[in-house]
């Protein structure tokens, strides 16, 4: 598998012909209402994926009504004044096609993937629900008790989600990135139907969207389509976005939570840089995002190698960090003790990998290989043209330009064990680390009132 990567890579480097991100087959318009068109031609199958990107997440959420952009997203699906309740997804199936919607911090989107000839009918019912949604105080009751109890199975249940919340919430202080994007439970069980109608007046706007099209397709018909169905939407005046900047980390954190569990764990988190839109050769991020990829990802990543098979301290390890983003970053190791292991151990086994790493670097082989596996992700993400267009729009959402995303590539390809060793040495400081751990309590233990508990250490 290794030398099929390597030829993979090989090809890509060797053959100027080849481009990612088919910058002749990607077109870009913008209407006078402010609505952004980025069209990709992609003909190896006869469909098509319709996206709408709204740059309004959990990040532009105000303290009190945390929670409330994922519950938009949820009544966006109950109807308008032409769409009866629910009859939304009845309408995309029977023409053929699936469609769902996600919302995320930087970010709510919505989609659709059908035949190509059905495209208008599925951006016809989407740019409907953009201007003309509508739902009752009693819809929007029955949907915020589903809402509640996702909060409850998929987070409050979950020892490890309810960790990464306590991550965020002690990590960050001024960002909003420090609320879970699904809202705290006294923030949901508060919410009125008029929040959710005025984040919609807010944010629901032509100005403060991007529709992304992929698939085969025309694009001068594509741009007549969208002219004649999101064309007449009045822009809006947005609401103003404050910074709300992070202020510096000072000193260690640390946060315990005690959940019902079988085994320890343990994250670690340091402040790191993301990618700047302005800066786009800025060489640590994508330094950052190849330590991610040598830590973990494969069978032999530095994680798994030292701490699950070697030393046997773990169950599971791995790294985590996003290159592109609104906000404020973090790079993040996690791990899951094995049987009678300690957080102390996970912790001493991290620090000695990032250590090696610091003051040896990494092997020419081992970068290549990294660089060679990364270079395939990108190449099989776009073989898909749903997966394209997820690209296009999550970057663009973050303003970064769909035309720098072969530069990124070729930035990650020029990233050497030095650069590597050097934000090691940098960013993974005491000074700016957050670090949770989980003591695992007995599954019997007495009920206790849902929500974070647990004690913090500043």
């Amino acid at each position: 598998m290794a030398g099929a990567l390597l030829a993979l890579a090989a090809l890509y480097l060797i053959l100027p012909g080849i481009s990612f991100a088919a910058q002749a087959d990607t077109h870009e318009y913008q209407l006078k209402n402010g609505l952004r068109l980025i069209v990709r031609e992609d003909r190896r199958a006869p469909t098509v994926v319709h996206m709408v990107w709204y740059r309004a997440g959990s990040m532009d959420e105000v303290n009190g009504k945390t929670g409330v952009a994922h519950v938009l997203e949820h009544m966006m699906f109950k109807g308008t004044k032409k769409v009866k309740s629910g009859e939304f997804s009845r309408m995309v199936a029977a023409v053929g096609g699936r469609e769902n919607a996600f919302t995320a911090r930087d970010f709510t989107g919505y989609f659709q993937q059908i035949e190509k000839s059905k495209l208008a009918d599925v951006m016809r019912l989407e740019a409907d629900r953009m201007a003309n949604l509508q739902f009752s105080d009693e819809e929007f009751q029955r949907e915020l008790q589903v809402v509640m109890e996702e909060r409850r199975l998929r987070t409050e249940d979950n020892p490890t989600s309810l960790m990464r919340e306590m991550l965020m919430a002690t990590a960050f202080v001024s960002s909003p990135y420090r609320h879970p994007i699904i809202g705290w439970m006294n923030d949901l069980q508060n919410m009125q139907p008029a929040d959710a109608r005025q984040w919609y007046r807010d944010w629901y706007a032509p100005n403060n969207a991007v529709v992304v099209v992929a698939g085969d397709v025309n694009p001068l018909a594509v741009k007549a389509l969208v002219e004649k169905y999101y064309g007449p939407i009045q822009a809006k005046k947005l609401p103003e976005r404050k910074p709300q900047l992070e202020p510096e980390q000072k000193g260690e954190k640390r946060a315990i939570l005690k959940a019902p569990a079988e085994n320890h764990q343990i994250m670690m988190a340091w402040k790191v840089p993301r990618l700047d839109p302005k800066k786009m050769d800025e060489v640590d991020p994508y330094a950052l995002l190849v330590l991610s990829a040598v830590l973990s990802g494969h069978d032999n990543s530095r994680l798994n190698r030292e701490l699950v098979r070697s030393q046997r301290l773990a169950n599971s390890a791995g790294a985590s960090y996003e290159l592109i983003s609104r906000g404020p970053e973090l790079f993040v190791i996690s791990a899951t003790a094995a049987k009678d292991k300690t957080v102390q151990d996970l912790e001493k086994g991290i620090m000695q990998t990032l250590r090696e790493i610091a003051n040896q670097g990494v092997t020419d082989s081992e970068l290549k290989r990294i660089k060679a596996q990364l270079l395939a992700s990108q190449i099989y993400k776009r073989d898909s043209i749903f997966a394209q267009a997820m690209e296009i729009g999550s970057s663009e959402i973050a303003n970064v330009s769909w035309r720098d995303l072969d530069r990124m590539i070729e930035r990650i390809q020029l990233i050497e064990s030095n650069q590597i060793q050097r934000v090691v040495n940098t960013y993974f400081i005491s000074d700016g680390l957050t670090i949770v751990t989980l003591d695992p309590q007995p599954r019997s233990m007495p009920a206790k009132p849902r929500g974070m508990s647990g004690s913090l250490r500043h």
